[in-house]
């Protein structure tokens, strides 16, 4: 009887966890486009960042998003609203929208982690068809008015993008650091998952 129960039970925690992550983007890479040109190559950056969200955040526990590597420093949680923050300068330089603060983020860690694949999906399919002329149109903007601080698209990419890939490994690091490493078989070289 217990072993039925405890087959059932799995059972039920895997489909629940294949119909959450079946709704989400980023499980692999999506397939890289058939020619070079700017907006294609700043999509794949983008899809890069997504993979590695994607696979950085899968599986995190209450411990792991409350880990921190010190006082000082952010935990899990904290990090990961970062990079939510990063990913929506990034998706609103796309919709040519400015920051302007004040957003709220999304209250539960499974929001914030839909909202923010979903920003970098968004991107991503805008910069695919995107021409260099929109490149140079999607420019990150802080603030409004007189006083709104304007940087061109190559700032998204040395900012936001980077920035959020760098917060991606650390929270791939913190996640080791607190018993739960990265689910085996993530391919980042060729954005799959191996089984």
């Amino acid at each position: 009887m217990l072993k039925t129960l405890l087959f059932c039970g799995l059972a039920f925690v895997s489909l629940a966890l294949n119909a959450q992550t079946s709704n989400l983007p980023y499980y692999q890479i999506p397939d890289y486009p058939a020619s070079y040109g700017p907006g294609t190559v700043a999509a794949r950056m983008v899809d890069g960042l997504g993979f590695r969200y994607y696979w950085a955040t899968e599986g995190l526990r209450a411990e792991d998003l409350a880990w921190s590597p010190g006082d000082e420093a952010r935990s899990s949680m904290a990090t990961v609203k970062h990079i939510h923050g990063l990913s929506q300068v990034i998706v609103n330089a796309t919709r040519k929208q400015p920051n302007v603060g004040g957003e709220p983020a999304p209250e539960t860690f499974e929001a914030l982690r839909k909202a923010t694949l979903l920003n970098i999906q968004e991107a991503s399919q805008k910069l695919l068809t995107s021409s260099a002329a929109d490149l140079e149109s999607y420019q990150m903007v802080f603030g409004s008015g007189d006083k709104a601080q304007v940087y061109p698209f190559w700032n998204v990419i040395n900012g936001p993008i980077a920035d959020a890939l760098w917060h991606v490994g650390q929270v791939v690091t913190f996640r080791r650091s607190s018993g739960n490493p990265l689910p085996k078989g993530v391919g980042v070289l060729e954005g799959k998952k191996f089984d």
